[in-house]
């Protein structure tokens, strides 16, 4: 018998493959891709939220690409973006076949996307979806296998790229790679999860972020939302890991942690309310949220002594206390995130290792425990409960 979602994925294909015979004609392929790239080559008249390339009829690991773009504020979905992909094959080859709608023939130069290639429009709730195949690494394996992803927004004819869709568990894509990407419209890394033989990757896309004269930075604190959440060694004072230099994000970086960095030494009564919610927050998410508290001080062991000192007073079963010597501190690598020490506090918010939400100077008040509340929230979506697939985070 064929299952409820073989027979979604049969007539996903056939809608796209219909969508593809209304080709508008062939655009003539410039000389040179680099000077004249050929985004619209073949696009069909009428493009959806939801694509599937002709990768999917073909034998590979079958993915989703999925997510939302938003408006440059972060928050507000974007309605008709325009997202054009391509990819390579298994092989790492940008393959021809003239059978293929989607075919690009290679130009003067060889140049060619191939036939692995399509668009998505955004609806109005921002959402997109890429069936396709795992792409695979060039044959000279100088770069992680990855698929490129353009973007133009609505009544712009500027068109511009934005970070490629590149996967965490890549062995090519090692840590000095990680550091070098530009973050283009957020971050491109897809962690998996898997449903029966297809892996999900969710990516959320975020207009002009790190596109140069598009929007500028939200604060002087912390790196963005939609970005990287760098992994680094605080010392745990106290908590589950105590005693230890466990990386926050590496083991406990799946679903929602919570990152709250504090510039004060003491720990005034406006500290105790924030862990004591913090705490509470813990409790009642489970597993499913991991927060830390993370202390600047070069005295370490006079530092250890008040955060224990803390803990036990607040009878802290969940949240971790830990300490760094600087928010610039090279060693630990907590000055990858970017953290000022010109504010009290820099709370980030992050799910599968991105930053899904941050605020700086924050005063603990009902209204903003709310607001932080509501931010975890709104991150457990259809995919949230799933394990990783390397089941490592």
């Amino acid at each position: 018998m064929i299952s409820q979602r073989t027979i979604y994925f049969l007539l996903l294909a056939l809608v796209s493959f219909s969508a593809c015979k209304a080709q508008k004609t062939a655009e003539t392929l410039s000389d040179d891709f680099d000077k004249s790239p050929p985004f619209f080559y073949n696009i069909p008249e009428k493009l959806s939220a939801t694509d599937t390339s002709a990768g999917w009829e073909e034998a590979g690991q079958k993915i989703l690409l999925t997510g939302i773009v938003y408006e440059q504020d972060g928050i507000t979905p974007a309605k008709d973006v325009l997202l054009y992909y391509y990819h390579t094959n298994a092989a790492g080859k940008y393959a021809t076949d003239d059978t293929k709608a989607r075919n690009m023939p290679a130009n003067k130069l060889g140049q060619t996307h191939g036939y692995l290639r399509g668009w998505v429009k955004t609806g109005e709730n921002g959402n997109y979806k890429i069936y396709t195949t795992m792409p695979g690494t060039y044959p000279s394996r100088d770069e992680p296998a990855h698929v490129h992803l353009s973007v133009q927004e609505p009544d712009a004819k500027e068109i511009y790229y934005i970070d490629d869709f590149v996967f965490d568990n890549d062995i090519l894509l090692n840590s000095a790679r990680r550091q070098s990407l530009e973050n283009r419209g957020g971050s491109g890394i897809i962690r998996f999860v898997q449903d029966g033989d297809l892996m999900i990757g969710e990516r959320d896309i975020f207009l002009g972020l790190n596109i140069p004269g598009a929007a500028a930075k939200s604060s002087n604190s912390g790196n963005e939302i939609g970005e990287e959440v760098f992994s680094f060694t605080p010392y745990h004072a106290f908590g589950p890991d105590k005693g230890t230099k466990t990386c926050p994000i590496c083991k406990y970086g799946w679903y929602n942690g919570v990152l709250f960095f504090s510039n004060k030494n003491l720990i005034d009564d406006d500290l105790k309310n924030w862990i004591k919610y913090l705490e509470k927050e813990s409790v009642k998410r489970a597993e499913y949220l991991k927060v830390y508290f993370v202390f600047a001080n070069e005295n370490k062991a006079q530092q250890e002594r008040v955060l224990e000192a803390v803990g036990k007073e607040l009878q802290l079963k969940n949240v971790a206390l830990t300490i760094v010597p600087s928010f610039m501190d090279a060693d630990s690598e907590i000055n990858l995130n970017n953290i000022s020490a010109a504010f009290d506090n820099t709370i980030i918010i992050y799910k599968r290792s991105k930053i899904i939400g941050k605020y700086v100077a924050l005063l603990p008040t009902e209204s903003n425990f709310k607001v932080i509340s509501a931010a975890l929230d709104i991150s457990r979506n259809a995919y949230f409960n799933y394990p990783s697939i390397n089941a490592k985070d």
